[in-house]
């Protein structure tokens, strides 16, 4: 017996020649009739709609079931006979995936499949400007489109809703208002490509731990108001092609075969007309798998659960006994049907699509954008006395101190592990741009995590280092007092614990002792500026003991280089923060072990996980109960400082079929460039129900130069002053009195503008 074992080049070049193949023959089943009346679904200027119904009637029933389940680790079959292609996915949503093997998720050992990293969406997030949005779909899906993916299995948009999830790094914040503007552009300028966006995880996937088990205990309105917006917004208003449901539970119903959330909800009150596909492993009912709205059941192992088995993915719910059930009378095949024609629709809007496209790959473009966003998202926290930008003397000298200094941050971290030509830390991205004008030395101060590699791989990077934590401490300060700035740049990591898939956080201070490494050189250094890489909030304790603090993030390919230009002034910062940092983690909304992670009853198979802090979530909760919190959501500082005035109502009151105008005359008051983000919140004070302080409806990212002054103008209408009236199960918007707050974060609030809705 002779065991074949392919990777994806070998099984890629395989269905492209088949496909290539199958054509003249379909064509020559009809070369004497004109090509207008040849088959409609191979015809591009017929509308998809006709394309599809056309190749539905020519699939056979084993044909249909094929291409609703995986083939291999990342692509679903297509129909070899009838010339259609197999549908070939990506992760991630950061940048294109190295090309693993066939069965395996170690990678495939190509020589030209290192991508541009771009930054982790936590940071795009950050920008609070939808033009980065829309700049970073626009790259990142003709990456894909050259690599021949026409699924990208991105972006994440699921809610903060607790500091420690691991994958936080990977979504866009604790607000579901900035992530559903900033989603959208990502969504529409990816398929402009014609790859498919995949949103994910769908719904309520919220933490790692028992992310397998967890069924999550969540009211209607919650639900509406805090966790489903962004997802609906992609849908609605981006337009999004493919949803992949989450691990979890909800209303005891796994989430990749989720009644209410994919039949009711996604298909039904939203109109999705796109593919569904579960996450890898996440489908685990044959019946309700079939019945319940999944399109796509893709899995981690060919069994799709725990391991490979020898008959392979013909093992998995929606494969063969699929089939059986419908030879044998179990099933219809109307759900069938629902399910290949998203899938046709999906295959004609992306490679089989009537305009060429073949995108672009690691060109200076896409470097050039991965710097710009991540320089874009960078947060300046704290700036005493000007400690920055950095005014270094000629000959002067710069300590770097902490091993996220040195440390690649592109490889690990689950789903999101790339492979990429070159990666510039932060090290290297001062000394590029200090050159010979300045000394710029470094120092390890703390041993984090010194692993290199993730699914085979590996930065080259050797981190190991056995001194003591007093050896590297007392070595740092050594250093630190001879030189003009200190830069200590630590924080998280992805690996496990840290900001990674398959494990939260275990707490929200800093690991590996870097609090005691930032008091030491407090004690020595000159100017003392503190970088925070992460993805998550980091709780600060240490604060009061920088002259500066900058919140950075996983920032891809250009990461060094955009921190340095920030760092440097070469880039006003004008990032702003899309979640709370708290003083402590007992300062927020989960209070037991019920919210967070679940409790399990000694005769219950799954761990119930109640979401009772209900809409106070983030900011909402922070401000409602009048905590006060290290730094507040939308908060950012800027080189140079803004004025607000003539705050104003265009009318003192509106309809609920109207609108009013909100505007607020903006300046920079300054010496240098740089922009302001204008935030607007809505209050209620006269809720007949318990609503949040305040809820952001409104943001715009305003650039002044030096001495300039600009009108912000925001349109509120009745949808903005909504909240989810469970038992009508309706948006309503009460009568009354209604508060437009106007200010630089959602605690640093400018002015006031009260109007009535009639």
């Amino acid at each position: 017996m002779i065991n074949f074992v392919k990777t994806n080049v070998e099984m890629k070049l395989t269905a492209r020649f088949f496909f290539l193949l199958s054509l003249p023959v379909l064509f020559a089943s009809c070369s004497q009739a004109p090509e207008s009346e040849g088959p409609a679904y191979l015809d591009d200027s017929q509308p998809i709609e006709v394309r599809v119904e056309d190749a539905l009637s020519r699939m056979t029933l084993e044909e249909k079931v094929k291409i609703i389940h995986a083939q291999s680790k990342f692509s679903s079959a297509g129909v070899p006979r009838l010339g259609i292609p197999e549908l070939w996915t990506t992760d991630g949503p950061h940048g294109i995936r190295p090309e693993v093997l066939w069965d395996e998720w170690d990678q495939a050992g190509w020589t030209n499949d290192s991508c541009v990293a771009f930054p982790a969406l936590t940071c795009l997030a950050a920008t609070w400007n939808e033009d980065m949005s829309a700049l970073y779909g626009k790259v990142i899906g003709e990456e894909a489109r050259f690599r021949e993916k026409d699924v990208l299995l991105g972006p994440g948009v699921n809610i903060y809703r607790t500091p420690l999830n691991g994958r936080n790094f990977e979504y866009m914040g604790e607000d579901p208002f900035l992530a559903s503007k900033m989603v959208v552009p990502y969504v529409q300028e990816v398929q402009k490509n014609g790859v498919a966006v995949c949103v994910k995880h769908y719904a309520l996937n919220n933490q790692e731990t028992f992310r397998h088990q967890y069924d999550a205990v969540v009211d209607d309105r919650t639900l509406y108001e805090i966790y489903l917006p962004a997802f609906k917004a992609a849908v609605q208003e981006g337009n999004a092609w493919a949803i992949m449901g989450s691990y979890n539970l909800y209303n005891g119903q796994y989430n990749c075969h989720n009644k209410k959330l994919l039949v009711d909800i996604l298909k039904g009150e939203w109109g999705f007309d796109g593919v569904v596909v579960s996450d890898w492993g996440g489908c685990r009912d044959d019946e309700e798998a079939v019945l319940n709205g999944l399109d796509i059941e893709m899995g981690t192992w060919t069994n799709g659960l725990t391991g490979a088995a020898s008959d392979g993915y013909r093992n998995y719910h929606m494969a063969d006994p699929y089939l059986k059930g419908l030879r044998e009378g179990k099933y219809t095949t109307k759900e069938l049907d629902d399910k290949v024609r998203r899938i046709l629709r999906t295959i004609f809007r992306t490679s089989m699509r009537p305009e060429p496209n073949y995108g672009r790959f690691v060109c200076p473009e896409h470097y050039q954008a991965a710097r710009e966003i991540s320089a874009a998202g960078v947060v300046l926290l704290k700036n005493d006395n000007n400690a920055l930008p950095l005014q270094v003397p000629e000959g002067g000298k710069i300590l770097v101190v902490g091993e996220n200094a040195v440390k690649y941050m592109v490889v690990g971290g689950g789903s999101s592990n790339l492979k990429t030509a070159y990666e510039v830390n932060p090290l290297e991205g001062l000394k590029n741009a200090f050159g010979d004008k300045a000394e710029v030395v470094w120092a390890r101060g703390y041993v984090g995590d010194t692993s290199t590699s993730y699914n085979a791989v590996d930065t080259g990077q050797d981190l190991t280092d056995n001194r003591s934590l007093e050896v590297l401490i007392s070595e740092a300060v050594e250093m630190a007092k001879d030189a003009d700035y200190v830069i200590f740049v630590g924080g998280l990591n992805k690996s496990d614990h840290q900001d990674s898939e398959g494990a939260d956080r275990l707490q929200i201070t800093l690991p590996y002792d870097q609090e005691d490494v930032i008091l030491a050189l407090a004690e020595v250094a000159k100017n003392l500026v503190v970088v925070n890489i992460s993805g998550s909030p980091v709780a600060m304790p240490w604060a009061d003991s920088a002259d500066a603090i900058v919140q950075g993030w996983y920032g891809g390919t250009e990461s060094g280089n955009a921190l340095a230009d920030v760092l440097t002034g070469k880039v006003n910062p004008s990032g702003r923060l899309p979640f709370s940092i708290p003083f402590k983690y007992e300062d927020g909304p989960i209070k037991t072990e019920a919210q967070y992670p679940g409790i399990k009853a000694e005769d219950d198979e799954f761990w119930q996980t109640h979401y009772s802090e209900g809409v106070y979530v983030g900011y909402r909760w922070y401000s409602t109960q009048e905590i006060p919190v290290q730094f507040p959501f939308g908060h950012g500082l800027s080189y140079t400082t803004f004025e607000y005035s003539n705050a104003k109502a265009a009318k003192p009151s509106m309809t609920a079929a109207g609108t009013l105008k909100v505007s607020v005359d903006v300046a920079n008051t300054g010496s240098v460039d740089g922009a302001e983000v204008v935030q607007l919140y809505i209050a209620d004070p006269e809720a007949s129900v318990d609503r949040p302080a305040k809820e952001l409806k409104g943001f715009e990212k305003v650039y002044l130069k030096a001495g300039e002054k600009k009108t912000v103008t925001f349109e509120i209408d009745a949808e903005d002053l909504s909240y989810f009236d469970a038992e009508k199960h309706e948006w309503v918007a009460e009568s009354g009195e209604f508060q437009a707050l106007l200010g630089s974060s959602s605690e640093d609030l400018k002015a006031m503008v009260s109007f009535q809705l009639k």
